[in-house]
C-alpha cells in the first residue's frame, strides 16, 4: 500500500476536453516532489458530456486517479465533501478541472503550510481572466465576508487551496458552504493564510 503524502481533490462537471491536459500537468508537477506518494480524487458532478468516459480512459494511463460519479448535479460542496472523507494524504489540495488553476502552484502552496505554520493556504487570483459580471460580484462578496466575519482574505472562493489533512476531515459541506471554507476553518481554530496564484484563461467549455 502506498504511503500517500498529498491528496488532490478535483470536482468536474462537463470538462471532458480539459482532463487530458490537466492530468498531464498534475503528473509533471507532482512526480518531481512526491512520486508514487500522491493521489487524485475526481468527482464527476453529474456531467452531461463525455467527462466520465474520459476519466475511465485516463484511469488506465494514470494509476494515481480515484474517481466517483454523481448521476445528477449535486453541487461543488457535496462533491468536495465526498472526496474529503476519502482522502489519505497528510496534505490535501483542491483545484478546479477547467485548467484555470495551474498545478505548478501545488508544491509551493504545500511548502507554505509548513514554513508559515499554517493549516490552510487559500489561493488569491489577483489577476483574473473572467468577465466583469463574475469579477465584480466576487469583489463585493470577498469584501463583505472579510468585514462581517473578521477573517480577511482577498479571494474566499478560489478553487485552489492547500490544507492539512485534519482540516478537511473537520468540515461538513453542503449547499454553498464551499464558498466559506476558510471562514469555517478559522472558526474551528485553524490558522489561515493566502498566496497569490496564477489564474489562467479558460480554454474549453463554459464556467
Amino acid at each position: 500500500m502506498k504511503n500517500i503524502v498529498v491528496s488532490l481533490v478535483i470536482p468536474a462537471m462537463n470538462e471532458e476536453e480539459s482532463l487530458s491536459q490537466l492530468f498531464e500537468e498534475i503528473q509533471l508537477s507532482c512526480d518531481a516532489h512526491w512520486k508514487e506518494q500522491y493521489e487524485v480524487l475526481v468527482i464527476d458532478d453529474g456531467s452531461r458530456d463525455g467527462t466520465w468516459a474520459k476519466i475511465e480512459e485516463l484511469k488506465k494511463k494514470y494509476d494515481f486517479i480515484r474517481a466517483w460519479r454523481f448521476l445528477h448535479n449535486c453541487g461543488k460542496a457535496t462533491a468536495l465533501n465526498l472526496a474529503f472523507g476519502k482522502t489519505q494524504g497528510k496534505y490535501v489540495v483542491t483545484l478546479d478541472a477547467d485548467l484555470q488553476d495551474d498545478p505548478k502552484e501545488i508544491p509551493e502552496m504545500i511548502a507554505l503550510l509548513d514554513s508559515k505554520k499554517l493549516d490552510l493556504v487559500s489561493g488569491w487570483k489577483q489577476k483574473r481572466h473572467d468577465p466583469w459580471h463574475k469579477t465584480m460580484p466576487s469583489k463585493v462578496f470577498n469584501g463583505v465576508v472579510s468585514l462581517v466575519a473578521g477573517q480577511k482574505l482577498h479571494d474566499f472562493n478560489c478553487g485552489l487551496k492547500a490544507y492539512r489533512g485534519e482540516v478537511v476531515k473537520s468540515l461538513d459541506l453542503y449547499g454553498d458552504y464551499h464558498r466559506f471554507i476558510p471562514l469555517m476553518a478559522s472558526w474551528m481554530g485553524f490558522k489561515i493564510g493566502e498566496k497569490v496564484v496564477q489564474h489562467r484563461a479558460r480554454i474549453y467549455g463554459v464556467s
